[in-house]
C-alpha cells in the first residue's frame, strides 16, 4: 500500500510539474515550432480602457501564438448621463451617441504592463503607441515623448484611425483627414525612427453608392506615396463592418463598380511606389468577406499566393476572456489557410510578422540609443 501511495504521489507531482511547465511556456519563451500564428493586430483594452493584463494575455497565447502586437484603443467612450443614464455605462462606441475623445494615458498603461513582464516574456510582444491625435500638429511630439519616457518598449504606432465607420464622426474636436499635414508629420517621424505604422482608414464611406472609385482611395494612395521610407500596414485592407469590398465580380450581392476590391489591392501590390505598404487581414468582419463563398476564397488565395510577402494575419480581438474567443478569427480563416500554398500560409501567418517587426525593433532601439541621453 505504501508503495502504491508513493507511485501515486510521484505521478501526481509529475502531472503538476507538467501543468506548471505548460503555464511557464505559455507566459515565457515563444514556442519555436508548431504554433499557429503571430498576431499583427491585438487590443489589450477596450473603448473604456478596461481589459486583461499582459500576463493574462500571454497565458491565452500559450503555445498557440508565437508573438503579438500589444496596444490599447486610443479613444475613450464618454459616459454621458443625459444620454445613457446613471445605471449602466456604455462599453462600446455603438451603444451611445456620446462622443469619443483621445486618451493618451493608454500608452503609459501599455508600457507599464509590458515592463511588468520578464525579459523572456517581453520578447514575445511588440507594444505600439496609439494615444495621439492624428489631426494635431503636435501628434508626433506625443510619440517622441512616449519613446523618451519608455525607451526599449515600443516597436511601432497604431492601430490608429483616420476614416472609420461610425467612429470618425463621434470623435470630439477636429476630424482626422488623410490630407492633413499633421498626419504627414506623424508618418515622417515614424519613418525617421523606424517605427512600423498600423493605420486604419476605410477605403470608402459606409454604405456608399456606386461610383467609379471608392471615395478615400486616391487620398490614401497619395498619403502612402508621400512616405516611401515608412513601413506601413493598412489595417483590414480598408474594409469594415459596412464598408464592403468593391465588387468581387460574381460574388452574390456584390456591386458593379469597377475596378473591384481585389483589382484595387492587386494594382497597389504591383505599384513600385507602394512597395513599403503591407495589408493586414485582421478582424472577423474582414474574414466574413474573404470566406463568404468558395469563389471569394479562391480569388483571395490567388492574390495572396502571388504576393506572399505583403500580407499579415491578425486577430483584432479586444481583451479576450479566454483562448477560444481569442483564436476564433484564426479558425474562421480555415478555408483560406487550406487554399494557400504552404509557403504563403507560413509567411502570412508567421514569417512576415517576424521580418517586419524585428526590423522595426532594431531600428527603434538604434534611434533610442542615438537620441536619448543615458
Amino acid at each position: 500500500m505504501n508503495r502504491l501511495r508513493k507511485i501515486f504521489c510521484v505521478s501526481a507531482l509529475a502531472g503538476l510539474l507538467v501543468a506548471h511547465a505548460g503555464i511557464v511556456i505559455g507566459q515565457g519563451a515563444a514556442p519555436t515550432n508548431g504554433y499557429l500564428f503571430n498576431d499583427s493586430h491585438f487590443h489589450l483594452t477596450n473603448y473604456i480602457q478596461e481589459g486583461i493584463t499582459a500576463k493574462r494575455f500571454l497565458q491565452l497565447m500559450g503555445d498557440k501564438v508565437g508573438r503579438s502586437t500589444l496596444f490599447g484603443i486610443p479613444l475613450q467612450q464618454q459616459w454621458s448621463f443625459q444620454n445613457s443614464g446613471s445605471e449602466v455605462g456604455p462599453t462600446y462606441y455603438l451603444q451611445t451617441d456620446a462622443p469619443l475623445y483621445y486618451y493618451s494615458f493608454t500608452d503609459a498603461y501599455i508600457a507599464t504592463q509590458y515592463l511588468s513582464l520578464t525579459k523572456e516574456q517581453q520578447a514575445r510582444l511588440d507594444p505600439m503607441i496609439t494615444g495621439f491625435n492624428p489631426a494635431d500638429m503636435y501628434g508626433w511630439k506625443h510619440i517622441e515623448r512616449v519613446l523618451r519616457t519608455f525607451p526599449g518598449v515600443f516597436t511601432g504606432i497604431g492601430e490608429f484611425s483616420i476614416h472609420k465607420e461610425f467612429v470618425s464622426a463621434k470623435v470630439a474636436g477636429e476630424v482626422a483627414s488623410l490630407s492633413n499635414p499633421a498626419l504627414d508629420s506623424i508618418l515622417d517621424f515614424a519613418g525617421k525612427v523606424g517605427l512600423i505604422v498600423l493605420i486604419h482608414s476605410d477605403i470608402d464611406m459606409p454604405m456608399a453608392k456606386p461610383a467609379s472609385e471608392p471615395v478615400y482611395l486616391a487620398q490614401m494612395k497619395a498619403l502612402l506615396r508621400r512616405h516611401p521610407k515608412t513601413t506601413i500596414i493598412w489595417a483590414h485592407m480598408g474594409l469594415g463592418r459596412v464598408v464592403h469590398p468593391v465588387g468581387y465580380g460574381s460574388e452574390p450581392g456584390a456591386d458593379e463598380r469597377s475596378p473591384n476590391h481585389v483589382g484595387i489591392i492587386e494594382s497597389m501590390l504591383d505599384d513600385p511606389t507602394l512597395s513599403h505598404v503591407y495589408f493586414d487581414i485582421s478582424w472577423d468582419e474582414v474574414a466574413k468577406y474573404i470566406i463568404r463563398t468558395p469563389e471569394t476564397v479562391e480569388v483571395s488565395a490567388r492574390v495572396f499566393n502571388a504576393h506572399p510577402d505583403r500580407f499579415l494575419f491578425g486577430t483584432d480581438v479586444v481583451a479576450p476572456p479566454d483562448q477560444d474567443f481569442y483564436l476564433a478569427v484564426y479558425k474562421m480563416y480555415a478555408p483560406l489557410w487550406k487554399a494557400l500554398t504552404p509557403e504563403t500560409s507560413e509567411k502570412v501567418r508567421k514569417g512576415n510578422y517576424i521580418r517586419l517587426f524585428d526590423a522595426a525593433r532594431s531600428k527603434v532601439r538604434a534611434w533610442e540609443n542615438s537620441n536619448i541621453a543615458k
